[in-house]
């Protein structure tokens, strides 16, 4: 996370889930003697896995948040993703409770579509919404990314990478444990539904990226960076999340911040990856 700070990055996307409230100790380990140099984002779950996101389990969720990150509030609080258990006004009101109390500064949802964003608006503005978003997983592109910029909302991309596919870490013979889902999407796990990894689109989003990757050496950049990069410039993303397992993928991604696309450049990724 240092050299994440040394490359100008001041923000940090967490959530209470990843590693069971872990990441965000380490978080407070890196962040320590720089808090008010760095924004923190953080999320509360359903109780699958999560706190909860019923009133009660979102106070808990917080109070757990803050005593793991070791801070007295945080920049920007997110709902994970829906419970359809629960009414989203109780969620949202519940959410906007937070920031009554000054635990969060900001509040957000992620993994929202527009009717329940629609809904949230009126108990307390929501003021960004993090899907995912990429070249190989556009559904927001269309419609709710024009929507969100009429609204003045903003909108962090995740997955902007495709978990991998658009890098050069992943080929047609790549074995993925069995506990990760891109192995059970790719197998056509009900349960993991239709998405890049699917048997009927795993070998086709292979072979754009094999496209993708002759224009970025066109380019004289890895293809990880020029599909980042990519992502950054669509219209209505606010900022791309991308993870890093070490310094030299921080140091490729926060070169996608000083790629430039001119028009012919982004015409010509979209022929790539656009609908057929």
């Amino acid at each position: 996370m240092q050299v994440v700070f040394d490359t100008g990055i001041n923000w940090i996307d967490t959530a209470e889930v990843y590693g069971q409230g872990h990441s965000e100790e380490l978080v407070a380990r890196a962040i320590a003697g720089r808090r008010d140099e760095v924004l923190i984002f953080t999320k509360v779950a359903p109780d699958e896995e999560g706190s909860g996101i019923d009133p009660e389990g979102i106070r808990k969720a917080i109070q757990g948040s803050l005593a793991r990150l070791q801070t007295d509030h945080v920049d920007l609080y997110q709902v994970h993703w829906r419970d359809d258990r629960i009414p989203v006004e109780d969620t949202w009101g519940a959410m906007a409770e937070v920031v009554k109390e000054g635990l969060a500064l900001h509040i957000g949802v992620s993994n929202f579509d527009r009717p329940r964003i629609e809904r949230c608006q009126p108990i307390h503005p929501v003021t960004s919404v993090q899907n995912q978003f990429s070249l190989v997983h556009q559904d927001d592109r269309a419609e709710l990314l024009p929507w969100l910029a009429e609204q003045g909302i903003g909108y962090l991309a995740y997955g902007p990478l495709g978990f991998g596919l658009l890098t050069n870490a992943i080929g047609p013979d790549t074995m993925f444990h069995p506990d990760d889902w891109r192995g059970q999407q790719r197998a056509g796990s009900k349960k993991e539904g239709i998405g890049p990894f699917s048997p009927e689109n795993f070998e086709r989003n292979l072979e754009r990226v094999e496209r993708l990757r002759s224009v970025a050496e066109r380019m004289g950049i890895p293809v990880s960076t020029l599909a980042l990069a990519r992502a950054v410039h669509q219209e209505g993303v606010t900022a791309a999340i991308a993870g890093s397992r070490d310094p030299a993928h921080v140091t490729s991604n926060t070169a996608a911040g000083d790629v430039t696309l001119d028009a012919p450049t982004l015409q010509e990724i979209d022929s790539i990856f656009g609908p057929e």
